[in-house]
């Protein structure tokens, strides 16, 4: 008979029984990130998402027009537009760009001021952070701001207020193909129909806004950091050339929203301090 077996690893219980030892993966992170029954898959949500942002779609259709439109009587071609709009998902800065486009352009000029419109982006990307470095890059690319604000009003709904990626993407899909689609039909129809503002299709680039942000209203008390960037925003577009009133209008808003934060966080931490300590015999 062998004696050389291994001693056992058995636990005994406190009513004696003897418990197998847990499994040494049983505790692996790995084994922790398997999906919870019920939930919906990617593609669910994918397709979710898609649905959601239809009615943006239709929004976004009109002023697509007036992009490719005003980018082709600039001398763009009808190839030129939906690869500007196509790698540069972002319509803010395309308009500032096709409004600064001259021969010879001045792409030092256009590329700062892009960057400057684009900035709130380093803002509204904090929405991802919870992804893998890879998935939250790939978003990234797609990250406008009406997906971001449909995904974050989904988000306040979900459990744990975390962003939904399959649903971002299902949004940020629709978007981008309206987006590229719309560009390139404007350039080939502003030729033919002329002006497109003289339609007022401008007009909806502002009431997708309202929308959105009717979506992601806060409440009065909690909307100081919206009122305050919108109002230096306007008195900043008024008094400073180009678009540095996007700069001052997100700086105004971050700062005000940190300082809330601050005094949120002070007041809780009073409230907490003059708790009574459990025991105590005061």
């Amino acid at each position: 008979m062998n004696t050389n077996t291994a001693p056992s690893t058995a636990l005994p219980t406190a009513a004696g029984r003897v418990c197998a030892p847990a499994s040494p993966t049983a505790s692996h992170p790995a084994n922790h990130a398997r999906p919870v029954p019920g939930a919906p898959s990617g593609l669910a949500e994918f397709r979710r998402g898609l649905r959601a942002g239809l009615p943006v779609m239709l929004g976004f259709l009109p002023f697509a027009l007036v992009l490719g439109a005003q980018a082709a009587q600039k001398g763009l071609s009808l190839l030129e537009v939906p690869l500007m709009t196509g790698l540069n998902f972002a319509g803010g800065s395309e308009f500032t760009a096709v409004r600064l486009w001259s021969s010879p352009p001045h792409v030092l000029l256009i590329v700062a001021m892009s960057a400057l419109v684009n900035s709130r982006h380093l803002l509204m990307s904090a929405a991802l952070a919870h992804l893998p470095t890879r998935r939250a890059l790939a978003a990234l690319f797609f990250m406008c701001d009406e997906s971001w604000a449909l995904g974050l009003a989904d988000a306040r709904q979900q459990p744990g207020g975390r962003l939904s990626l399959g649903h971002y993407l299902g949004v940020s899909a629709g978007l981008y193909a309206t987006w590229v689609s719309g560009t390139a039909l404007g350039a080939a129809l502003g030729p033919v129909i002329g002006d497109v503002q003289r339609y007022g299709f401008d007009m909806a680039f502002t009431a997708v806004f309202l929308v959105l942000l009717r979506g992601l209203w806060p409440g009065w008390r909690r909307s100081l950091p919206w009122m305050g960037s919108l109002v230096v925003a306007a008195l900043a577009s008024r008094l400073l050339p180009g678009v540095w009133y996007v700069a001052a209008g997100a700086l105004t808003g971050v700062g005000l929203a940190a300082w809330m934060a601050r005094g949120a966080a002070d007041a809780a931490g009073d409230g907490a301090g003059e708790a009574p300590v459990a025991g105590d015999a005061r």
